[in-house]
């Protein structure tokens, strides 16, 4: 008889083993053919918005992590009343390693670029996880102490092969993938270069002004970074167009290109939140490619499509309105990172990402809003996304302790491609005091933002707002990030000793 411990043991070594292996062969056959991943994106693609809303909002940036590390908690619970059943009836083993091969599989196939190698991973690592159950379960019901370490010796084997089978996934991926293609690009000088970054306000843990690559936020619904190599790289530009043309990535680096700062905001960045930065990015504008297509004048709108099968429409009026809309090709003086798109994306000042910041672009569509809603859209949120006037407090943080007398205050605001003009703060629902703003380079940016208080001892409550450069001021009334983004003041409190 097999105790349900080393059952469920020899349950959970199973899956360790199915998950481990099929993330090395996912090596040649894709990252999104492990069944891990491709089952989360299917999860990504499925679940509720409040979910995905509820999941940013408490994980943030590490969303993705997340949903994988709850994923195989939950892989590893069913695995161990699989192994439980299986020490009973054998068949209950077979069925159950075979429900999830079907879902794998499944999965597999369902995303963007699957062919009939995507099935490798999840074929190959099932059949392993049976070999796996059935031999531990074999060796489980011993009694003895050569017998409960002979079976330890093995299951500590199983996990041990997993873990090396997957770390070596990870580690060939990487090296297989794009990052010396990358390394290898050579940037053009730009024909318009971006003005000097102005120099930060010396307040210690204020945001900087410009932020740095490894830092910026990353909020996309892939589990993995695409990896799309330069050398096969293409960009369409079709549909109701006069003149389609397909770009191949040297052609695109040969055009003329401009350098510009531009802050990005999500619009699932709550009041006060961090889901927003600011970088100088290099790449051809927008506005250049369209006149080269010659767009239907009815044509309203450009649905750009990534290597992952994300989409998002931007209003072709606004990538025609003079502002900088960039296929972007660098960030921060070095070739996109693989997280923010490399080989090229789209950036777009004035306009929260889920409409205008497509990553791994390969495709844009000239239609009509009344004939396509992307991604996001069909999910229910605006179709528009202008990124609202917001403010944030960055020093002192909330519930900080701070000594009395002159206390700084400084964060950042923005009100991309109308820029910010005033910033006030208010201590305890008082009267509203202008603050000192920092240089900007242009309208595109965020602007920091500092101010003296002369603080007194107590418990106080400190709240920012600001107005753009048309004297709009930011509302004060609270709202939810669904459908167009959050309102409202960020407030903090401290303590004055």
């Amino acid at each position: 008889m097999v105790s349900k411990t080393r059952a469920a043991l020899a349950g959970i070594a199973a899956a360790a083993i199915a998950l481990g292996v099929a993330e090395l062969i996912a090596v040649w056959t894709g990252p999104e053919s492990a069944p891990l991943v491709a089952v989360g994106g299917v999860i990504v693609d499925s679940v509720p918005e409040p979910l995905k809303d509820f999941a940013i909002t408490l994980f943030g940036v590490y969303d993705k992590i997340a949903l994988l590390v709850g994923t195989a908690a939950v892989l590893a619970v069913v695995a161990a009343f699989i192994g439980i059943g299986a020490a009973r009836r054998r068949w209950i083993g077979y069925a159950g390693i075979g429900l999830f091969a079907l879902i794998g599989l499944a999965a597999a196939l369902s995303r963007p670029g699957a062919n009939p190698l995507s099935i490798l991973p999840t074929l190959v690592g099932s059949a392993l996880a049976l070999i796996v159950l059935f031999g531990l379960l074999e060796k489980a019901p011993a009694q003895d102490e050569d017998g409960r370490r002979d079976f330890l010796k093995w299951t500590v084997a199983a996990f041990g092969g997993a873990a090396l089978a997957g770390a070596a996934g990870r580690v060939w991926g990487s090296s297989r993938g794009v990052e010396q293609a990358r390394s290898q690009v050579s940037l053009p000088s730009p024909a318009s270069a971006a003005p000097a970054a102005p120099a930060d306000p010396p307040v210690q843990d204020l945001t900087r002004y410009v932020t740095a690559n490894p830092e910026f936020y990353r909020i996309d619904t892939a589990l993995v970074a695409p990896q799309v190599d330069p050398a096969t790289w293409r960009l369409k530009i079709h549909g109701r167009v006069a003149k389609p043309l397909t770009l191949t990535f040297d052609e695109l680096l040969s055009m003329p290109m401009v350098e510009r700062y531009i802050t990005l905001a999500c619009v699932s960045n709550e009041v006060g939140g961090d889901l927003i930065g600011n970088a100088k990015w290099l790449g051809v504008p927008v506005a250049s490619l369209l006149e080269m297509v010659q767009p239907d004048p009815a044509a309203d709108q450009v649905v750009s499509r990534s290597a992952d099968g994300w989409s998002c429409g931007t209003p072709t009026m606004v990538l025609k309105d003079g502002r900088d809309a960039l296929i972007a090709v660098a960030m921060n003086g070095e070739p996109l990172p693989v997280e923010h798109g490399f080989p090229a994306r789209m950036v777009t000042p004035g306009l929260y990402g889920y409409v205008s910041a497509c990553k791994w672009i390969t495709e844009m569509e000239l239609t009509t809003f009344a004939d396509f809603d992307a991604y996001w859209i069909r999910r229910g949120w605006a179709e528009q996304g202008p990124i609202k006037t917001q403010s944030r407090i960055d020093v002192p943080r909330n519930n900080a302790r701070v000594s009395g007398g002159e206390v700084t205050i400084a964060g950042v605001a923005w009100a991309q491609h109308r820029g910010i003009s005033v910033v006030e703060v208010r201590v305890d629902g008082g009267a509203w005091q202008p603050v000192e703003l920092a240089a900007t380079v242009s309208a595109d940016t965020w602007r920091q933002w500092v101010y003296r208080w002369p603080a007194a001892a107590g418990k106080h409550t400190i709240s920012v707002r600001a107005a753009d450069a048309t004297g709009a001021v930011q509302s004060g009334n609270e709202v939810p990030i669904f459908p167009d983004g959050a309102e409202g003041w960020h407030t903090i409190s401290v303590t004055v000793q």
